[in-house]
């Protein structure tokens, strides 16, 4: 039943969620509003436990200039994934279209994606609030709730194009801070939106259906006798049905052939 197939279509999820927050920066100012530096803010695809054990065992990530994680930062994971029954079509609507362009003889299909909802959490790690602010701050006015990227969704069929809606579900914030007023302080905000995406199944190739013949058998004097054949073809033959500027009532040319005399 089942037959191998490869959309890389949860892979493409997470780069298109990824590629939305990979220019963000902090700008660093003195107390004449100067501009001192300028930091691209990292962001990598991981989860939230295994940063937040790396910052708490290692205090000085900020001045140690041998350790790779320092802040600002933010990740991003998959928290879960179910069906949207909100979004489900007919199982059997489909979309074909020709792939042989000389004879007009192949086809390809595919049905009705699967919907579903894919849950992401994006976390901000900061060590001071100005930072984590001037980050929260480009993030939350493009979701008004709701962001939407325009993909496509097949190598094969580059005209076709869908829209991917990413809406921000929830926000909240935690200081953590723990021990000692000297102990390192970590400002993180946590981000949560929904993908609404679609899964495709399998392309089929296909024949298509140029001309149907049919055997007509008549009883008469109680014998089975074949009396004629019938071949009914589209009119002209050589007409594309999917093609859309064609005249869609070009009607079948039917052609009946007697054998043997029967009448």
């Amino acid at each position: 039943m089942f037959s191998y197939f490869y959309h890389q279509k949860l892979r493409k999820s997470v780069a298109i969620f990824g590629s939305l927050f990979n220019s963000i920066y902090v700008l660093r100012k003195n107390s004449s509003g100067g501009t001192i530096s300028q930091v691209k803010v990292p962001l990598s695809y991981a989860p939230k436990n295994k940063y937040l054990e790396r910052i708490r065992e290692n205090p000085n990530l900020d001045t140690d200039t041998t350790l790779a994680l320092k802040l600002p930062r933010m990740s991003f994971e998959i928290t879960s994934f179910q069906y949207d029954a909100e979004r489900r079509l007919p199982k059997l609507n489909n979309f074909m279209r020709y792939t042989d362009e000389l004879n007009g003889n192949k086809a390809e299909r595919f049905f009705t994606p699967a919907p579903y909802l894919i849950n992401f959490q994006l976390n901000v790690y900061t060590k001071t609030q100005d930072d984590a602010l001037q980050i929260v701050e480009q993030i939350l006015p493009y979701f008004n709730p709701q962001y939407t990227i325009t993909v496509k969704p097949f190598e094969s069929f580059q005209d076709i194009k869908e829209d991917i809606p990413i809406t921000i579900m929830s926000t909240s914030f935690s200081d953590d801070f723990e021990g000692a007023l000297e102990a390192r302080r970590t400002i993180i905000y946590t981000l949560d939106f929904e993908m609404r995406v679609a899964f495709y199944g399998p392309i089929d190739d296909l024949n298509i259906i140029r001309s149907a013949t049919s055997e007509v058998d008549l009883i008469k004097d109680d014998s089975n006798a074949k009396a004629a054949t019938i071949i009914v073809e589209p009119n002209p033959i050589d007409l594309d049905p999917y093609d859309v500027s064609a005249d869609s009532d070009y009607g079948f040319s039917t052609t009946i052939t007697e054998v043997g005399g029967v009448g």
